[in-house]
């Protein structure tokens, strides 16, 4: 019974402290050689009116600087797509909620839209779909400090009984985690990018991926875990191994006490930084929302920006001037070509957007779509397609079954949404139920739910009609939650991204240097996007409260520069 605690204990601390903010962009550029004009029609463009754009041009416009957002679609947010319907639907066409952080809050507040705010109920847990049954992974109950971390443990849906009456597992797959956990594991290969599989299954081995962290990836990356880079797509997960080695007497590096370490550390970084009084109260990491959805937060940025934000520009042409380090943004416009000059440039679009159009500035950014990977056979940042789909049925036709550890019947989806291993042979990645995570989200008659299919693994959407994708959805929502004879879906929305969640693949972290390294050498332009920054919405909104410290350092520094090159000599 020990090592079985013990198992889980080691799960929980691995993944509950794996995501934590960084700053993963604190640039600071040479002004020595930049003789800037003083004359531009503004201090920075932003390019690319997603989460990642949008509240970068806040946080700049907020901080003083003359900022204009293009964006080549007809709205701001991105993949961000709320809707609501006349009879009480309110669904998304992309993800459908964030772990909340504190630069969400924060945006929130600035905006006046904190009262907006929904968060989930922090008991409601992930589900499992395995060999038929619904297995709920260990959550606490929302107690706060000590008192949560007893739930975790001990709680109704605990590590503790997770582990002696669970059945997602096999006894020999927890006693081969409890080892990697509590025990130690093989090192890392020396100088070896490793794929996700490679590193959950050297340290926790092959059970605890195929039915643990292979859902996860699915329905985080729509990737393959056998060609994406752990250090690249799950840096904060891989880098409690470095934590673990750290510690003088875990020479072994065995995992759990490298989660322990961390979670030590991050209580830390939290006290030494607060959230601020007048700020709403949340949990970090508490999965949450607006009550309108998740276009509440993009729409309010257009609103605050009103002019400033330039929509269906699509950038054609990016040159900067020798002389003075002016550039130049050229654009097709509604209203014909435009032309715009500023100081400094961020590029928050898809990588597969900017292809051609930096080549006059940064020729070196072909990287992101022309570098060979031979090891994955890919060439240049993979977007795959995936599908969003979004249904709902009546809760009378959902299986009238009791769920374990006491979370009641089915037919009201107590939980976050459920994960769908790529060996249950359901083609859909994992079904959230938006229903049961926000209120207002159905009428109370029917449960909603958002479905993910596709990704890297199954390429072949993308020559499916929507009807084929539809029944496809229909067909796993049946094997997995619905009674045989339950009606057909009320379909609310089908919206396929041809070029979705970019891919962290082996050698991703080369492709970032290279480009990181020819960036350094263009004083005042960034080329981020998802691609760079990390993929989640809370990583989006992190990046454009920090990045916009960055750029409004370098238009300050340029300021300066150019105000001293014009004064007249005493």
């Amino acid at each position: 019974m020990r090592l079985s605690v013990s198992i889980w204990l080691a799960f929980a601390a691995t993944t509950a402290t794996a995501f934590a903010p960084v700053n993963k962009m604190a640039t600071t550029r040479s002004l020595s050689s930049l003789r800037m004009a003083i004359e531009t029609d503004v201090d920075t463009i932003v390019v690319g009116a997603g989460i990642s754009g949008s509240t970068l041009a806040h946080n700049l416009s907020r901080n003083g600087v003359d900022v204009m957002l293009t964006e080549a679609r007809d709205y701001v947010g991105g993949n961000v797509i709320s809707h609501k319907t006349d009879d009480g639907f309110i669904w998304e066409e992309g993800p459908n909620s964030f772990a909340t952080q504190p630069s969400i809050v924060r945006i929130a507040y600035e905006l006046g839209i904190a009262d907006q705010l929904v968060f989930a109920d922090e008991s409601l847990p992930p589900w499992v779909n395995h060999n038929g049954k619904l297995h709920p992974l260990p959550k606490g109950q929302g107690g706060k400090g000590p008192a949560g971390q007893l739930e975790l443990i001990f709680g109704p849906n605990g590590v503790l009984k997770f582990a002696t009456t669970g059945e997602l597992l096999s006894w020999p797959g927890r006693i081969r985690a409890g080892i990697g956990a509590f025990l130690g594991h093989a090192p890392p290969p020396e100088g070896k990018d490793e794929t996700i599989r490679e590193w959950v299954t050297r340290i926790l081995g092959e059970e605890v991926f195929l039915r643990c962290i292979d859902p996860f990836v699915s329905g985080v990356y729509a990737g393959d875990p056998e060609t994406l880079s752990m250090k690249a797509a799950l840096s904060k997960i891989a880098r409690i191994e470095n934590y673990a080695y750290s510690i003088e007497w875990n020479k072994f590096g065995a995992i759990f006490y490298g989660g322990l370490k961390r979670q030590v550390e991050l209580t830390k970084e939290r006290k030494a930084d607060p959230p601020a009084p007048e700020w709403p109260e949340f949990e970090y990491g508490n999965p949450g929302s607006f009550k309108e959805g998740l276009s509440t937060l993009p729409n309010a940025i257009s609103k605050e920006l009103g002019s400033k934000v330039k929509l269906q520009w699509k950038l054609t042409k990016l040159e900067r001037s020798e002389k003075d380090g002016v550039y130049t943004a050229t654009y097709d416009t509604p209203s014909g070509e435009k032309k715009v000059t500023a100081k400094s440039i961020v590029s928050t679009a898809p990588a597969h957007a900017l292809k051609g159009v930096l080549d006059p500035v940064l020729p070196e950014a072909k990287v992101l779509f022309d570098k060979v990977r031979k090891e994955i056979n890919r060439v240049g940042i993979y977007h795959p397609p995936v599908a969003a789909v979004t249904v709902a049925y009546p809760k009378s036709s959902f299986k009238d079954v009791e769920l374990p550890n006491g979370f009641g019947n089915l037919q009201n989806l107590p939980g976050f949404g459920s994960l769908n291993p790529r060996t249950e042979g359901v083609r859909t990645l994992g079904t959230l139920w938006s229903s049961s995570l926000f209120p207002g989200r159905a009428p109370k008659d029917y449960n909603l739910l958002l479905n993910y299919i596709g990704g890297s693994r199954d390429t072949g959407l993308a020559e499916l009609s929507d009807d084929e994708i539809i029944a496809e959805v229909d067909k796993g929502c049946r094997q997995v939650l619905l009674k045989p004879d339950a009606p057909e879906p009320k379909v609310l929305g089908l919206k396929i991204w041809p070029t979705a969640i970019p891919q962290y693949e082996l050698g991703h972290l080369e492709i970032i240097k290279e480009l990181e390294e020819a960036e350094s050498k263009i004083p005042g332009l960034w080329v981020c996007g998802n691609y760079r920054t990390g993929v989640a919405f809370p990583d989006c909104v992190t990046f454009g409260y920090e990045h916009a410290k960055v750029v409004k350092k370098f238009v300050d520094e340029t300021s300066e520069v150019a105000d001293k090159e014009a004064a007249p000599a005493r």
